[in-house]
């Protein structure tokens, strides 16, 4: 069943609410499975804000949450008006479709046998959304939340919509772009460039721009305040990551391919990850095994459906170890990756894209395919880094310099779930009343005495 327009009058038709149900039409087993993943790969987003709220400190958890929230309000609407039009609608740039040419994705009024194709523009706004709501990790703690929507507006459009166009609309990177056809098509089945590589530069860059929280690598108040929540954000992740790299299977041959490398690299991930900190650390953590399996799920998502199970477990190994060892650069060069972002996605999204060239079992180095393919590979990742680095810096800058990405000192200190949002996630040390509207501490509203029955 679909829904058409009553500009359009097809025989089998009833007229239902001002549109008409056309009994004629069923949805095919291809839309139903795009559907259900698209509804997966949504679900992932609350799974970022779950793994990175419980990251964060207590009095910002919120704050994170809401952030991550934010990337599907903001990216889903920009995704309707301008973005879909932008991946796909082609030009002679190369670098971007046209956002007029299907603003507001008009082209789909009144015409019934155009609406089925509202399915793929909904799945690809998952991916629009879960890639900005990435980038969120970096600036924890510090972020001034108006500053954030309006950097998202204009990153999700500048950067995420032309990257997505140039890998997967046919433009620079794509098998009939000035790239790809100069040095092979790159292939990133699911957003390797597109969303990891995208979004962990972004956060990279981000990071330097707001900068430092106070008080880092010094204060042990800065580490993880919520475990449990990282778990819980790790299993959704892992769970909607199916429909993440299943979305787009063309048959049940690559379909069963994809499904058990997505199972088998974060397994193999998990490992590596914690067997690295059990040498180094003596010890081998929750966290450190949650943050392993996104590193393999990061990993696989351009692979997926281009390598061997054996392959994606030596995908998901390396990602696992060589993430595990990346984290701990940002206290050596002095960034303040809050969360990781950059070690997890930028890392493990570069070495996935990379060994694609070697572990390809059609075209890879290992399978006799020559250098080409690998050649491929890391110009795409190359470019993907410069292109989303160079956007992000002026669109950060443009931000922080007028109306601001960072929040005041003394809000930090005070926390920002208070600061900015006017309420705690918990009710302990003084933080306010857990869950509820709390004045900001300048207003005289807050120096009120708190009813008892307000009290928890």
């Amino acid at each position: 069943m679909i829904l058409a327009s009553t500009a359009e009058s097809p025989g089998s038709s009833k007229e239902r609410n001002g549109w008409k149900h056309m009994d004629d039409v069923v949805l095919s087993t291809t839309d139903v499975w795009t559907m259900v993943c698209a509804a997966l790969v949504l679900l992932m987003t609350p799974g970022v804000a779950f793994f990175y709220g419980g990251m964060t400190r207590a009095k910002s958890v919120l704050n994170m949450m809401m952030m991550v929230f934010s990337s599907i309000a903001v990216a889903g609407v920009v995704w309707v008006l301008w973005g879909s039009s932008m991946s796909d609608m082609t030009t002679s740039l190369q670098v971007t479709g046209n956002p007029f040419a299907d603003l507001g994705l008009t082209s789909y009024t009144g015409d019934p046998e155009a609406l089925p194709g509202l399915i793929g523009v909904g799945f690809g706004a998952t991916f629009a959304i879960i890639t900005v709501a990435l980038i969120a990790g970096a600036i924890a703690d510090r972020a001034k939340f108006s500053g954030w929507l309006v950097f998202i507006t204009l990153w999700v459009t500048f950067s995420y919509c032309t990257l997505d166009y140039m890998v997967w609309g046919g433009g620079l990177l794509s098998a009939d772009g000035f790239i790809g056809q100069t040095f092979g098509e790159a292939i990133d089945y699911a957003g390797g460039t597109v969303v990891h590589i995208n979004a962990g530069i972004a956060a990279l860059v981000l990071a330097l721009i707001i900068g430092k929280r106070k008080g880092f690598g010094k204060d042990p108040a800065q580490r993880p305040h919520n475990i449990p929540f990282v778990m819980l954000g790790a299993a959704i992740l892992w769970f909607g990551w199916f429909g993440f790299n299943g979305g787009a299977a063309t048959d049940p041959g690559e379909a069963g391919l994809i499904w058990v490398n997505t199972l088998a690299a974060p397994a193999a991930a998990f490992l590596g990850w914690i067997i690295t900190e059990w040498i180094r650390d003596g010890k081998p953590t929750s966290l450190g095994g949650a943050s392993g399996i996104v590193a393999g799920l990061v990993g696989i998502t351009p692979a997926c459906a281009s390598v061997s199970p054996i392959g994606a477990i030596v995908i998901g190994i390396l990602c696992g170890v060589g993430s595990a060892l990346a984290v701990g650069l940002k206290f050596k060069f002095g960034y303040d990756d809050s969360l990781d972002v950059v070690g997890v996605h930028l890392v493990s999204g570069l070495i996935g894209t990379v060994l694609i060239g070697f572990l390809a079992t059609e075209g890879g180095l290992f399978y006799g395919g020559g250098v080409g393919q690998l050649v491929a590979q890391v110009v795409a990742a190359i470019f993907a880094i410069v292109w989303a680095g160079v956007i992000t810096f002026v669109l950060g800058i443009l931000v922080h310099k007028t109306i601001g990405l960072r929040v005041k000192e003394d809000d930090e200190v005070t926390g920002i779930d208070l600061t900015e949002h006017a309420e705690t996630g918990y009710e302990f040390g003084g933080l306010g009343t857990g869950g509820t509207f709390r004045p900001h501490p300048s207003s005289p509203a807050a120096h009120r005495p708190i009813p008892e029955s307000e009290t928890v």
